[in-house]
């Protein structure tokens, strides 16, 4: 069974806005204002929570990472009860989802967000459905890049190892791809641009419009 998994931060939606509100939050708390900008900091937020508090902290002049691993929790806190306020859904991520399953394709999900926090968002929006599978970075011992997350997504979505491509954003999913022997396709309209070429995945996404052409190629 062909099967296409999907990164989530920064691959399905931008979700950017409301991890750095979450951790101007934190920072807010400290008096210290807020130190990151939703505008700017984009990769940042992609790279999660702990990397947009050390971020903080250095603009802050004081790098801290005891504060890095205490405000990890209260930024996911924060984060939880205000996941959907500016997070939106990329242009023609949901009819790509849909033109893949009518074809036959399973589909599902393999991120680094905390499984019960990307399990929320996909149903507040409103498309957790579309996906057979959703594995986060603490549903298993392991997270990407290592290729166990992804070969349980592939296995939970119902699809079959070997006739799988993960699409993605970061060198994180490129990494994970390989290590699990399969393609990736990364995508070039998020926070790292076309700069993701360097990466040398098996196919470059510009749009969604593109996806089911090239996930048929790679997956004949």
């Amino acid at each position: 069974m062909r099967t296409v998994i999907f990164d989530l931060d920064g691959t399905l939606a931008d979700t950017s806005g409301d991890l750095i509100a979450a951790a101007n939050a934190c920072f807010r708390a400290l008096g210290e204002g807020d130190p990151l900008d939703p505008a700017k900091d984009v990769a940042t937020a992609f790279a999660g929570g702990k990397a947009m508090l050390s971020l903080g902290f250095e603009r802050l002049g004081r790098p801290d990472p005891d504060a890095v691993e205490r405000l990890y929790p209260v930024l996911l806190g924060h984060y939880g009860e205000a996941i959907d306020v500016y997070t939106t859904l990329y242009p023609g991520a949901v009819e790509a989802v849909e033109a893949l399953r009518a074809k036959g394709f399973k589909t599902g999900i393999c991120t680094n967000k905390p499984e019960a926090l990307a399990q929320d968002l996909m149903t507040r929006l409103g498309v957790r459905d579309l996906f057979g599978s959703l594995i986060g970075a603490d549903t298993l011992a392991h997270r990407k890049p290592h290729p166990a997350p992804y070969i349980a997504s592939v296995e939970q979505a119902g699809g079959t190892l070997t006739r799988s491509l993960l699409v993605g954003d970061t060198a994180t999913d490129r990494e994970t791809a390989r290590a699990a022997g399969v393609a990736s396709v990364l995508v070039t309209f998020g926070a790292e641009g076309d700069r993701v070429a360097a990466l040398a995945p098996e196919a470059l996404l510009p749009n969604y419009q593109a996806l089911l052409p090239i996930v048929e190629k790679l997956l004949p």
